[in-house]
Protein backbone atom coordinates (compact mmCIF):
# COMPACT_ATOMS: atom_id res chain seq x y z
CA UNK A 1 0.00 0.00 0.00
CA UNK A 2 1.28 3.79 -0.89
CA UNK A 3 -0.43 5.13 2.19
CA UNK A 4 -0.50 3.28 5.14
CA UNK A 5 -3.23 4.21 7.93
CA UNK A 6 -3.75 2.58 11.35
CA UNK A 7 -5.39 3.93 14.75
CA UNK A 8 -3.50 3.42 17.85
CA UNK A 9 -3.91 4.99 21.59
CA UNK A 10 -6.39 7.60 20.15
CA UNK A 11 -3.99 8.42 16.85
CA UNK A 12 -4.64 8.01 13.58
CA UNK A 13 -1.76 7.80 11.80
CA UNK A 14 -1.25 8.59 8.23
CA UNK A 15 2.09 7.45 6.35
CA UNK A 16 3.36 7.82 3.11
CA UNK A 17 5.16 4.34 1.91
CA UNK A 18 6.38 4.73 -1.84
CA UNK A 19 10.20 5.22 -1.25
CA UNK A 20 10.40 4.09 -4.86
CA UNK A 21 8.90 6.94 -5.99
CA UNK A 22 10.40 9.59 -3.37
CA UNK A 23 6.69 9.26 -1.76
CA UNK A 24 5.18 10.99 -5.10
CA UNK A 25 1.74 11.31 -4.65
CA UNK A 26 -1.26 9.80 -6.96
CA UNK A 27 -4.90 10.20 -7.05
CA UNK A 28 -5.45 6.81 -4.95
CA UNK A 29 -3.47 7.76 -2.62
CA UNK A 30 -4.96 11.08 -2.42
CA UNK A 31 -8.38 9.17 -1.51
CA UNK A 32 -6.59 7.21 0.45
CA UNK A 33 -5.71 9.88 2.93
CA UNK A 34 -9.07 11.98 2.53
CA UNK A 35 -10.91 8.99 3.02
CA UNK A 36 -8.75 8.01 6.55
CA UNK A 37 -9.00 12.02 7.36
CA UNK A 38 -12.92 11.89 6.98
CA UNK A 39 -13.08 8.48 8.85
CA UNK A 40 -10.75 9.71 11.91
CA UNK A 41 -13.37 13.19 12.02
CA UNK A 42 -16.25 10.68 12.79
CA UNK A 43 -14.50 8.60 15.11
CA UNK A 44 -15.01 9.56 18.46
CA UNK A 45 -11.74 7.57 19.57
CA UNK A 46 -9.62 9.02 17.31
CA UNK A 47 -7.95 12.55 19.24
CA UNK A 48 -5.15 13.16 16.92
CA UNK A 49 -3.91 13.00 13.32
CA UNK A 50 -0.57 11.87 12.75
CA UNK A 51 0.81 12.35 8.77
CA UNK A 52 4.68 11.13 8.13
CA UNK A 53 7.16 9.60 5.99
CA UNK A 54 9.72 7.67 5.62
CA UNK A 55 13.45 8.71 6.94
CA UNK A 56 15.11 9.66 3.65
CA UNK A 57 12.17 11.69 1.82
CA UNK A 58 8.48 13.43 3.60
CA UNK A 59 7.19 13.52 -0.13
CA UNK A 60 8.20 14.64 -3.29
CA UNK A 61 5.05 15.71 -4.22
CA UNK A 62 2.66 15.47 -6.97
CA UNK A 63 3.52 12.10 -9.16
CA UNK A 64 3.89 13.79 -12.45
CA UNK A 65 2.68 11.33 -14.72
CA UNK A 66 -0.19 10.38 -12.51
CA UNK A 67 -1.18 13.66 -12.39
CA UNK A 68 -1.09 14.44 -15.64
CA UNK A 69 -2.87 11.62 -16.81
CA UNK A 70 -5.87 12.41 -14.12
CA UNK A 71 -5.47 16.36 -15.07
CA UNK A 72 -9.06 17.83 -15.64
CA UNK A 73 -10.16 18.63 -19.16
CA UNK A 74 -12.24 21.72 -17.49
CA UNK A 75 -10.98 24.05 -14.82
CA UNK A 76 -14.02 23.47 -12.39
CA UNK A 77 -12.98 19.46 -12.32
CA UNK A 78 -10.09 20.20 -10.38
CA UNK A 79 -12.14 20.94 -7.64
CA UNK A 80 -13.52 17.40 -7.96
CA UNK A 81 -10.38 15.08 -7.78
CA UNK A 82 -8.97 13.70 -4.98
CA UNK A 83 -6.28 16.06 -4.25
CA UNK A 84 -8.43 18.66 -3.49
CA UNK A 85 -10.64 16.13 -1.19
CA UNK A 86 -7.67 15.43 0.81
CA UNK A 87 -7.20 19.37 1.13
CA UNK A 88 -10.99 19.87 2.20
CA UNK A 89 -10.20 17.20 4.71
CA UNK A 90 -7.23 18.45 6.13
CA UNK A 91 -7.85 21.66 6.28
CA UNK A 92 -11.54 21.22 7.53
CA UNK A 93 -10.76 18.07 10.28
CA UNK A 94 -11.28 19.33 14.11
CA UNK A 95 -8.47 16.88 14.99
CA UNK A 96 -5.12 18.10 15.83
CA UNK A 97 -2.92 17.19 13.43
CA UNK A 98 0.89 16.43 13.99
CA UNK A 99 3.52 16.54 10.69
CA UNK A 100 6.69 14.63 11.04
CA UNK A 101 9.15 16.09 8.25
CA UNK A 102 12.40 14.18 7.33
CA UNK A 103 14.05 14.93 3.97
CA UNK A 104 12.30 16.47 1.26
CA UNK A 105 8.92 18.19 1.15
CA UNK A 106 8.26 19.44 -2.37
CA UNK A 107 5.06 21.21 -3.31
CA UNK A 108 2.36 19.98 -1.36
CA UNK A 109 4.75 18.09 0.58
CA UNK A 110 5.02 21.54 2.25
CA UNK A 111 1.82 23.51 1.80
CA UNK A 112 -0.03 20.55 3.56
CA UNK A 113 2.15 22.01 6.29
CA UNK A 114 0.82 24.92 6.71
CA UNK A 115 -2.47 23.21 7.67
CA UNK A 116 -1.15 21.09 10.91
CA UNK A 117 -1.15 21.80 14.24
CA UNK A 118 2.34 20.62 15.38
CA UNK A 119 5.22 20.51 12.67
CA UNK A 120 8.42 19.16 13.75
CA UNK A 121 11.16 18.49 11.07
CA UNK A 122 14.46 17.22 10.58
CA UNK A 123 17.39 20.43 11.30
CA UNK A 124 18.54 19.16 7.15
CA UNK A 125 14.99 18.57 5.69
CA UNK A 126 14.25 20.96 2.49
CA UNK A 127 11.38 22.26 1.69
CA UNK A 128 10.19 23.43 -1.74
CA UNK A 129 7.36 24.75 -3.44
CA UNK A 130 7.75 25.00 -7.13
CA UNK A 131 4.70 25.89 -8.79
CA UNK A 132 5.33 28.84 -10.74
CA UNK A 133 8.38 27.01 -12.57
CA UNK A 134 5.67 24.61 -13.76
CA UNK A 135 3.95 26.74 -15.34
CA UNK A 136 0.94 26.81 -11.98
CA UNK A 137 -0.10 29.09 -9.28
CA UNK A 138 0.62 28.37 -5.92
CA UNK A 139 -2.46 26.03 -4.10
CA UNK A 140 -3.18 24.41 -0.81
CA UNK A 141 -3.97 28.49 0.12
CA UNK A 142 -0.47 29.25 0.30
CA UNK A 143 -0.45 31.88 -1.80
CA UNK A 144 -2.30 33.59 1.51
CA UNK A 145 -0.63 31.06 4.26
CA UNK A 146 3.08 31.50 3.44
CA UNK A 147 2.76 35.28 4.04
CA UNK A 148 0.71 35.13 6.63
CA UNK A 149 3.79 32.89 8.13
CA UNK A 150 6.33 34.84 7.01
CA UNK A 151 5.63 37.54 5.25
CA UNK A 152 4.83 39.05 1.57
CA UNK A 153 8.88 39.37 0.73
CA UNK A 154 9.99 35.81 2.13
CA UNK A 155 6.42 34.02 0.47
CA UNK A 156 6.77 35.80 -2.90
CA UNK A 157 10.32 34.66 -2.52
CA UNK A 158 9.53 30.95 -2.13
CA UNK A 159 6.78 30.93 -4.72
CA UNK A 160 7.62 32.54 -7.40
CA UNK A 161 10.96 31.35 -7.62
CA UNK A 162 10.45 28.13 -6.39
CA UNK A 163 13.41 26.86 -5.14
CA UNK A 164 14.52 24.60 -2.56
CA UNK A 165 15.06 26.34 0.98
CA UNK A 166 16.02 24.36 4.36
CA UNK A 167 14.11 23.85 7.41
CA UNK A 168 15.50 26.02 9.71
CA UNK A 169 14.61 29.03 7.31
CA UNK A 170 10.71 27.24 7.83
CA UNK A 171 11.24 27.34 11.44
CA UNK A 172 12.23 31.14 11.72
CA UNK A 173 9.56 32.11 9.92
CA UNK A 174 7.17 30.08 11.55
CA UNK A 175 6.10 27.30 9.53
CA UNK A 176 7.66 24.33 11.80
CA UNK A 177 7.33 23.99 15.60
CA UNK A 178 10.84 22.29 16.17
CA UNK A 179 13.45 21.27 14.69
CA UNK A 180 15.42 17.74 15.70
CA UNK A 181 17.87 15.74 14.41
CA UNK A 182 16.66 13.50 11.63
CA UNK A 183 16.47 10.53 13.45
CA UNK A 184 14.74 12.05 16.58
CA UNK A 185 11.54 13.39 14.68
CA UNK A 186 9.31 10.79 14.35
CA UNK A 187 9.33 9.08 18.15
CA UNK A 188 9.33 13.30 19.26
CA UNK A 189 6.07 14.10 17.15
CA UNK A 190 4.22 10.46 17.97
CA UNK A 191 5.27 11.51 21.39
CA UNK A 192 3.52 14.81 21.20
CA UNK A 193 0.73 13.21 19.40
CA UNK A 194 0.42 11.17 22.34
CA UNK A 195 0.23 14.37 24.80
CA UNK A 196 -2.54 15.65 23.06
CA UNK A 197 -4.57 12.38 22.97
CA UNK A 198 -4.00 12.55 27.03
CA UNK A 199 -5.55 16.53 27.19
CA UNK A 200 -9.30 16.97 27.06
CA UNK A 201 -10.56 16.04 23.43
CA UNK A 202 -13.26 19.21 23.83
CA UNK A 203 -10.54 21.84 25.37
CA UNK A 204 -7.90 21.00 22.27
CA UNK A 205 -10.44 21.27 19.22
CA UNK A 206 -12.30 24.28 20.77
CA UNK A 207 -9.00 25.95 21.00
CA UNK A 208 -8.11 24.86 17.02
CA UNK A 209 -11.27 26.10 16.26
CA UNK A 210 -10.56 29.41 17.82
CA UNK A 211 -7.20 29.80 16.14
CA UNK A 212 -8.75 28.83 12.46
CA UNK A 213 -11.93 30.70 12.81
CA UNK A 214 -10.73 34.34 12.41
CA UNK A 215 -9.87 33.07 8.58
CA UNK A 216 -12.13 29.73 8.03
CA UNK A 217 -14.32 31.16 5.47
CA UNK A 218 -11.79 33.36 3.80
CA UNK A 219 -9.52 30.26 3.63
CA UNK A 220 -11.95 28.47 2.12
CA UNK A 221 -13.03 30.65 -0.79
CA UNK A 222 -8.80 30.69 -1.81
CA UNK A 223 -8.65 26.86 -1.84
CA UNK A 224 -11.90 27.14 -4.41
CA UNK A 225 -10.07 30.25 -6.17
CA UNK A 226 -6.39 28.56 -6.11
CA UNK A 227 -7.64 25.29 -7.13
CA UNK A 228 -10.24 26.76 -10.53
CA UNK A 229 -6.62 28.83 -11.32
CA UNK A 230 -4.63 25.74 -10.99
CA UNK A 231 -6.84 23.71 -13.43
CA UNK A 232 -7.33 26.68 -16.11
CA UNK A 233 -3.07 27.20 -16.00
CA UNK A 234 -2.85 22.56 -15.92
CA UNK A 235 -3.87 23.43 -19.75
CA UNK A 236 -1.32 26.60 -20.56
CA UNK A 237 1.33 26.34 -23.08
CA UNK A 238 3.80 27.49 -20.21
CA UNK A 239 2.49 24.29 -18.13
CA UNK A 240 2.94 21.70 -21.03
CA UNK A 241 6.68 23.59 -22.22
CA UNK A 242 7.60 22.76 -18.27
CA UNK A 243 6.16 19.45 -17.46
CA UNK A 244 8.02 18.42 -21.44
CA UNK A 245 11.24 19.58 -19.89
CA UNK A 246 10.92 18.03 -17.09
CA UNK A 247 9.95 14.55 -18.89
CA UNK A 248 12.71 15.69 -21.07
CA UNK A 249 14.85 16.29 -18.81
CA UNK A 250 15.98 19.31 -20.06
CA UNK A 251 15.42 23.18 -19.00
CA UNK A 252 12.28 24.75 -20.03
CA UNK A 253 12.32 27.78 -22.23
CA UNK A 254 9.80 29.96 -21.59
CA UNK A 255 10.82 33.29 -23.65
CA UNK A 256 8.22 32.79 -26.68
CA UNK A 257 4.99 33.09 -24.24
CA UNK A 258 3.87 36.53 -23.04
Amino acid sequence: MDILTSKANGILTIEFNRPERKNAITSAMYQAMADAINDGEQDAAVRAILITGKPEVFTAGNDLDDFLKSAPRQADEFLKLPVFQFMQALSGTTKPVVAAVTGLAIGIGTTLLMHCDLVYAADNAKLSVPFAPLGLCPEFGSSVLLAQFGGHARAAEKLMLGEPFLAKEAYDMGLISKLLPAEEVLAYAQAQAAKLVALPASSIRATKRLMKANGADALATVLATEGKLFGEMLQSPEAKEAFTAFFEKRKPDFSKFA
